[in-house]
């Protein structure tokens, strides 16, 4: 049996988010890397679009969120909480989130995609003339730093890769120079 027609006798061949019958097909809740029954819904054309297109959420399409939220398909809670929280400036889906329960290993499949964090809450690590560093870039140091502790300088455009950043730190990030895993603050680095 294939993974869509196992959705389509999961749902009455529905969307599983808004019940409409409008070209439903696969979704594969994030970040699961395979398609199962486990990890994946059955969505109409209008949901998958806005899912995939956040900017252009049509709060009153979701109500619908209301009744789906309550289904008892993990990946079906985990797109109700994840939507909910997108739409938490309307009002009434902060309402249907207290109402909600997620065991603890569908709240942290939920929470994996960082969607429920405000932009306000997110730490963004820029270098030294505003650019938006992610890990695994490549910067190069704009000075002379002394290490302290390891007893070397790391000079002027000394290359960086790879980088990591550090969590909870938006001027922090650490990376490896001479052999040295090291920390270095975002205003000594530009991205290469």
């Amino acid at each position: 049996m294939t993974l869509i027609s196992v959705l389509q006798e999961r749902s009455g061949s529905q969307c599983e988010l808004c019940k409409s019958t409008n070209q439903p097909g696969v979704y594969a809740v994030p970040p699961n890397p395979t398609e199962t029954p486990d990890t994946a819904i059955l969505v109409c054309a209008t949901c998958l679009d806005q899912i995939e297109h956040p900017e252009r959420m049509d709060a009153n399409h979701w109500r619908c969120l209301n009744d789906s939220m309550w289904s008892q398909e993990a990946p079906v809670q985990v797109m109700a909480w994840r939507l909910l929280h997108r739409l938490i400036a309307e009002g009434w889906p902060k309402d249907l989130l207290d109402m909600l329960y997620l065991d603890d290993d569908t709240l942290a499949w939920a929470q994996a995609t960082g969607d429920h964090v405000s932009n306000d809450d997110k730490v963004i690590h820029r270098d030294s003339n505003g650019v938006v560093l992610s890990a695994g870039d490549t910067v190069t140091l704009i000075k002379d730093l002394t290490v302290k502790g390891a007893n070397f300088t790391a000079k002027r455009g000394t290359a960086v890769r790879g980088i990591s950043l550090v969590a909870d730190n938006a001027e922090h990030i650490e990376g490896r120079v001479n052999g040295q895993q090291i920390v270095i603050l975002t205003q000594f680095v530009k991205k290469s």
